[in-house]
């Protein structure tokens, strides 16, 4: 019979030392591909899945659902739990499908293809004005922070004189002071009445962007198409989710290559090599703290040897999915010859982040824009000054000042 009986381990995953990977999740996963936990917000215990095979069972089997934990006190990592009830992240088939499959409409490789160029234009201008500033500039400031936001408003055609607010409402969203509580939750609503007010607007008069193409998509067979007010919601995800992850990404994968020579000038050498080296920067980044959105076990079901009973909350790490040594030999190595093997940073199964062919050309775009408009760009101040985030879940230095 497999095993139930496990102690539990206390997990406050606030480990945030630039990019090194967290002792604790390391130790979690050397004990075993499933392990018991405790995380600082939440009723219960949970746990914790780290093998890549585990997370791919867990994340692809709909015994596991994320829908259940909707209006329970989930265990998590901040005081106010960030997904909207009704959002795609906690949904499952078949509404989630119905979701999924509209906003996939919006970012089929063709579509993002698409969007390439306006990716490039918004890069370009940025890093003009970083030139124009002339060195020191913090990166941060001039790339990072703006070019996922901006490129996400001009897909959905965000109105200018708006963007601003919509970038400070995000950032209150995402933090995890338990003092803002309420502040998060109301940054939350003010979001979604936002965009419930521009939906309406769109159906009635569609353009080229993102909002209208999944305001006038067809729903799947037999399935009503999305109301206003999920298609607000889905526009919040969006917003969310591309400033959360590509912010933090950008910056983190310059500060990888600023402090890495070698590497760094080989790419520079040969841009063509840029797509295959970022899949593996982002195997290697650990992207988060801990961990995100748990799914609760609506049957008993074993998973690597451990019974998991209906009812419980169930964890994935795909930070320690991502470093298995048995997909990934020698995981802890950055190696950017790497040969190519699917990586969770985008998640997996049916959560898996619709919107990556999106983020992918946005890091793209950046690095190519960046390595070749300053191929001799070095850190201005010493790595172990970077300051880096601790305030919210998410890892990634708050300025990276750069010279060339």
């Amino acid at each position: 019979m497999p095993s139930h009986n496990q102690s539990v381990v206390a997990c406050p995953f606030d480990f945030s030392d630039a990019l090194e990977f967290d002792p604790a999740l390391e130790a979690l996963a050397q004990r075993g591909p499933v392990s018991r936990i405790r995380l600082p917000y939440g009723e219960a215990e949970a746990w914790l899945v780290t093998s890549f095979a585990g997370v791919r069972q867990v994340t692809i089997d709909p015994q596991f659902s994320r829908a259940a934990i909707v209006g329970r006190d989930y265990p998590r990592m901040t005081p106010e739990p960030i997904v909207s009830p009704e959002s795609i992240n906690v949904t499952d088939p078949p509404h989630s499908t119905r979701m999924r499959h509209v906003a996939a409409l919006a970012f089929t490789r063709d579509r993002v293809n698409a969007m390439r160029p306006a990716v490039d234009r918004v890069v370009s201008g940025l890093l003009n004005k970083m030139a124009d500033a002339g060195p020191p500039a913090d990166l941060v400031t001039h790339l990072s922070v703006p070019l996922p936001h901006l490129t996400i408003c001009e897909l959905l055609d965000v109105p200018e004189g708006d963007r601003d607010e919509l970038r400070t409402l995000t950032m209150r969203l995402l933090s995890t002071d338990p003092d803002a509580r309420q502040d998060a939750a109301d940054a939350k609503a003010r979001l979604r009445a936002y965009f419930a007010e521009m939906v309406p607007q769109r159906r009635r008069n569609p353009g080229q962007d993102l909002l209208s193409t999944m305001a006038t998509a067809p729903a799947p067979e037999g399935q009503d198409p999305l109301t206003d007010d999920e298609l607000a919601v889905l526009a919040v995800t969006l917003i969310l989710s591309g400033n959360d992850t590509a912010t933090c990404q950008i910056s983190n994968i310059a500060y990888l290559l600023l402090t890495r020579p070698e590497e760094r000038a080989a790419l520079v050498q040969d841009l063509e090599r840029v797509p295959a080296a970022l899949e593996e920067l982002l195997r290697y980044i650990p992207f988060r703290k801990g961990v995100g959105i748990p799914r609760i076990a609506l049957k008993d079901t074993e998973v690597e040897g451990t019974l998991i009973r209906a009812g419980e909350y169930v964890h994935v790490s795909y930070l320690t999915a991502n470093r298995d040594p048995a997909i990934f030999p020698t995981p802890h190595d950055l190696n950017l010859e790497r040969p190519t093997h699917p990586h969770m940073t985008f998640g997996w199964g049916g959560h898996h982040c619709l919107a990556a062919p999106l983020a992918r050309a946005e890091l793209d775009s950046a690095l190519t824009g960046l390595l070749a408009r300053f191929p001799d760009l070095e850190l201005a101040i010493a790595a172990e000054d970077v300051p880096w985030d601790t305030q919210t879940i998410r890892r990634f230095p708050l300025h990276l000042p750069v010279t060339w």
